[in-house]
């Protein structure tokens, strides 16, 4: 038999509950999950996280039979969290319900570099919930699209600073090829799926990325957006190989270069602090490598490294700092967006040490979330987009 996770918290007038299935068949997996995850009455959402090989249709099939018309939005990962701890092959179910929540869905077009156009489309959900006193914009974003900062931009534009923005670009196992978004029972590309969540009580959302510098700072000479071409006057590529000591395979080999780069980031200096940039590929022909947002032309980066004790440190500041937000309140639930290259800096026993202080941090309440291409948390000023960091959305 193939084992279902199913965790659940109840207040009065919310709940929240997470089911898991790793069933090889895309069909039940998904009506396991989702009928195990709605645990309580008058359910709100659906936040679906699921492996990327999986017949998407099929998944969404099985979910639909067992929710119904529930609205639903969800994206496909580079390995999904649970309660249970960390997974590869499997879907992960989140419900939210009562009438203490209040939900809106959309989803919008980001093709041919629509994204901060489709950022403030999918931001005007947040008119059509009710105003209750606490409120959150959840963003699910196709990582490979272009510069997602564009996305937070958009939304920002609509929803100001009165709204946060909290979520994660979607993944697909680091092959690099392309995401899934799903939408009120589609499969999606090139999409943003977004849930305007209004609640009763408060939502917290914790913020850290556990890395630091190495060696000397670079000039970005030359950039276009997402691809940086110079670094000091010289091929970026080139630069970034040579000074990491990268293997022979990471010069040419796109899946070997991907997962050396998985776990040697660029930093920048921002107004608002220090950024993360997870290199996704190269071009080995022009000698570029390409990041999920943008790096500045005429700006300064450095590498960064992790280690496993920096790294589990920034998870429990995460988790910290989105349970201080609840102003004493016990947590329904955690949903997490965690980085593949933190899980690729820890190892496979490291992310499940991580997974385990999640969730003694949520005090038994469900743990959802999956690891992703970048992060979306937006609690103050007009940026909001992170990489290989960790965000933690804790829910009273």
């Amino acid at each position: 038999m193939i084992p279902v996770d199913v965790s659940r918290t109840f207040a009065a007038e919310r709940w929240l509950a997470v089911g898991q299935s790793g069933h090889a068949d895309a069909r039940t997996a998904g009506h396991d999950a989702a009928a195990t995850a709605l645990a309580g009455p008058d359910p709100k959402l659906l936040i679906v996280f699921c492996c990327e090989a999986y017949d998407l249709a099929a998944l969404v099939e099985g979910i639909r039979e067992a929710a119904g018309d529930t609205p639903m939005i969800g994206c496909s990962t580079a390995g999904e969290i649970s309660t249970a701890g960390p997974g590869d092959a499997g879907v992960v179910v989140t419900a939210l319900g009562g009438n203490g929540f209040d939900v809106a869905t959309a989803t919008a077009d980001a093709a041919g570099g629509r994204l901060r156009e489709a950022g403030a489309e999918v931001a005007g959900c947040i008119d059509h919930v009710t105003d209750k006193a606490h409120r959150v914009l959840l963003l699910l974003t196709d990582g490979l699209a272009g510069d997602q900062a564009e996305i937070v931009r958009g939304a920002y534009r609509v929803v100001g600073a009165e709204v946060p923005l909290v979520g994660g670009c979607a993944g697909d196992d680091l092959r690099m090829a392309g995401t899934a978004q799903l939408h009120d029972g589609k499969v999606l590309r090139h999409a943003v799926v977004a849930a305007a969540i209004a609640s009763d009580a408060p939502l917290g959302i914790g913020v850290r990325h556990g890395w630091r510098r190495v060696g000397s700072p670079m000039l970005v000479t030359r950039s276009e957006g997402n691809r940086v071409h110079l670094l000091d006057d010289a091929p970026a590529l080139d630069v970034y190989l040579q000074r990491l000591g990268a293997p022979p395979a990471a010069w040419e080999d796109p899946q070997a270069f991907t997962l050396f780069a998985m776990t040697h980031p660029l930093g920048l200096s921002r107004r608002s602090g220090e950024e993360v940039r997870f290199v996704a590929g190269a071009d080995f022909a022009d000698r570029s490598i390409q990041c999920i947002a943008q790096v500045p032309q005429g700006g300064l980066t450095w590498f960064m490294e992790g280690s496993d004790a920096s790294v589990l440190e920034a998870t429990d500041g995460a988790c910290h700092d989105a349970l201080a937000a609840l102003d004493g309140r016990p947590p329904l639930g955690f949903v997490a967006f965690d980085c593949i290259a933190r899980r690729g800096v820890l190892g496979e026993g490291g992310i499940r040490s991580e997974v385990n202080r999640i969730a003694s941090f949520a005090g038994g309440a469900p743990v959802a979330g999956f690891y992703t291409y970048g992060e979306i948390a937006r609690t103050h000023g007009i940026g909001g987009f992170h990489n290989q960091t960790l965000v933690v959305l804790a829910l009273a």
